[in-house]
């Protein structure tokens, strides 16, 4: 059997139906391959960035294994960006690259390059992957397959590499002489998890202002519903993510909303004069805790659920000190949890006041509607009331990721996403393919900014071949919002490299999308607003539609960098802090406001 047949059966065995990629001399033989086969398919990115992004979309969708394939030197160099998506976002992404014959490699010579297009691409993956490894042999084949798939999907999911030599996919091979990985699988240790359940007891019965948030773990260990009964079962309010906005409807009484320093004001406020924390799969990083750390929730007592040690082990320096930390699968943690009965305090009156802030603050004002140009929360909130049941958002980074995951009311069962930590320009477009691929070619709204879209707009090209039904917004504000908005912070306002009078190129994205063979539409105002959404979504097909956002729209409210998540700018009049007053006494920042 050649051994490049063998890779493309394993990859079926691992239910993989679709794999991303741009061919070339080092992987012609995977791709022909899989090309003979009717049970898997390759889709031809326009990129190799794509590709990998692709795969990720895919991967996050399916809750199973994404695939990226590219040839080697820059083919595989080009997939480093989206491989760190993964990474930092945890998603499991088996990539294949191709590799110059095992006779033409340097190994320890003293010159740049044997091969033709070589790179030493396994040591550059080393750092941004769970795995990474070149097969010398064919006998190895099955072994480091099955060894990466393993490390990608356990633990702390991510990415891995494997690194096949040319003449490696050439070789002809017996599979039942191949070597298997056979996995040495870490004991569960549920009497540890039993006994840090023992010391939450006291804490959870004594809480009047608790908040639980809900962190990416929950999704990666696949136990949403788990953690939705233990908060049902606690009757606890719940702080989200960015990961899990789409797991609490927005008119659930028990959704706080999203916090952080880009999100809204009642999130935060929730956080911070809380009296108990339970963070439940979440590495708490700076965009949660604001800077510096140890002005986040300084009145709570703080419990952390995480399965990474390391991720744990950063606290030691960051000032933020947690009370109880559980260093355990989230899965394991909560069966635990929702075997045991809890004793809890009355807290009626602090979902009341949460729900008395979502209120008051919300995240677009009505006056938002009557501003000459479209502000981007407006057709945010208009755009959650006209998606449907079952939609799948894919959003982009910057200031429309913060809008988005502030503004969007998540009222219907619906998936959204986005590449969260590496926060990559241009990652929508590519990973809404993956999505679509994933989800069996149903429609998917993309979400991104001019800014981002010029990062991968070659992907158009994809779409419109495969004739995907891909709904394409792109916010169009003339240059790159957020940098504005760091600048009005720090420049004095000089937006150097951010305007489109300062360098930025902004083309004419209505003529790009019908360059593509793609429906195109202008949204310019909020004359016919609903209709002309309406319209859009229903269309059977793909379709760009450029949305002009005013140049000022910035996000509202955000924390600048160095003060706590309350000092939201604009800063709120002395007089609304007043107007505050919890049932118990306010968190320290708020008193001295």
């Amino acid at each position: 059997m050649k051994a490049s047949d063998y890779i493309a059966d394993f990859l079926v065995k691992q239910g993989v139906k679709y794999v991303f990629g741009v061919t070339g001399g080092a992987i012609i033989h995977l791709f022909d391959s899989i090309g003979k086969r009717r049970d898997i398919k390759y889709i031809c990115t326009q990129h190799e960035q794509s590709a990998a992004m692709a795969a990720d979309g895919y991967s996050r969708m399916t809750k199973n294994l994404g695939v990226a394939i590219a040839t080697s030197g820059p083919g595989a160099t080009n997939l480093i960006t989206g491989t760190c998506c993964s990474y930092y976002d945890s998603i499991p992404v088996l990539t294949i690259t191709g590799q110059v014959s095992t006779s033409r490699l340097k190994e320890d010579k003293k010159v740049r390059q044997i091969g033709f297009q070589e790179t030493p691409i396994t040591d550059m993956y080393k750092p941004i992957t769970k795995y990474s490894v070149i097969i010398k042999n064919p006998s190895q084949l099955r072994y480091e397959l099955e060894k990466a798939v393993y490390i990608a999907k356990s633990g702390r999911p991510g990415p891995v590499l494997v690194d096949i030599p040319d003449d490696i996919q050439r070789a002809e091979i017996d599979p039942d002489k191949l070597l298997s990985y056979i996995p040495k699988v870490a004991s569960i240790n549920l009497k540890y998890v039993e006994g840090k359940m023992k010391q939450l007891l006291p804490l959870i019965k004594k809480a009047e202002r608790p908040i639980i948030i809900l962190g990416a773990g929950i999704k990666l260990g696949r136990c949403e519903k788990e953690a939705i009964d233990f908060v049902k079962k606690l009757n606890f309010p719940v702080g989200l993510t960015w990961a899990t906005k789409d797991m609490l409807a927005e008119n659930d009484e028990l959704n706080a909303g999203v916090f952080g320093v880009a999100s809204p004001r009642c999130g935060n406020f929730a956080v911070q004069n809380s009296d108990l924390i339970l963070a439940l799969g979440t590495r708490m990083d700076q965009h949660h805790t604001g800077t510096p750390a140890n002005t986040f929730a300084r009145e709570a007592k703080k419990i952390l659920v995480e399965i990474d040690e390391d991720e744990i082990k950063k606290f030691n320096e960051s000032g933020l000190k947690w009370d109880i930390i559980i260093n355990a699968d989230i899965n394991h943690f909560l069966k635990s949890a929702n075997k045991n009965s809890f004793s809890t305090t009355d807290v009626s009156a602090w979902i009341k006041k949460i729900k008395e802030w979502k209120k008051r603050y919300p995240s677009c004002p009505k006056r938002y509607f009557k501003e000459k140009e479209i502000n981007s929360y407006a057709f945010i909130e208009e755009l959650s009331k006209k998606t449907k049941k079952g939609e799948i958002l894919v959003i982009d980074t910057g200031g429309t990721l913060a809008e988005i995951m502030g503004g969007y009311k998540m009222n219907k069962r619906q998936t959204i996403f986005s590449d969260l930590n590496h926060t990559s320009m241009g990652y929508a477009l590519p990973a809404s393919i993956g999505a679509c691929f994933a989800n069996n070619k149903k429609p998917v709204i993309c979400l991104i900014g001019d800014g981002g879209i010029q990062m991968n707009i070659q992907e158009l090209a994809t779409i419109s071949h495969y004739n995907l039904p891909i709904k394409i917004f792109v916010f169009n504000n003339k240059g790159y919002g957020m940098i504005q908005q760091t600048q009005d912070d720090w420049l004095g306002s000089r937006y150097e490299a951010s305007r489109g009078d300062k360098g930025v190129a902004i083309p004419n994205f209505f003529k790009i999308g019908k360059a593509y063979k793609l429906k195109a539409k202008k949204i310019e105002n909020y004359r016919g607003l609903n209709r002309k959404l309406k319209r859009i979504l229903d269309y059977n097909g793909a379709l760009l539609c450029e949305v002009r956002i005013s140049p000022f729209q910035r996000i509202v409210p955000m924390a600048k960098a160095g003060l706590p998540l309350e000092d939201l700018k604009p800063l709120l009049p002395r007089e609304e802090f007043l107007k505050n007053m919890l049932i118990k006494p306010l968190s320290q920042s708020l008193k001295n406001a």
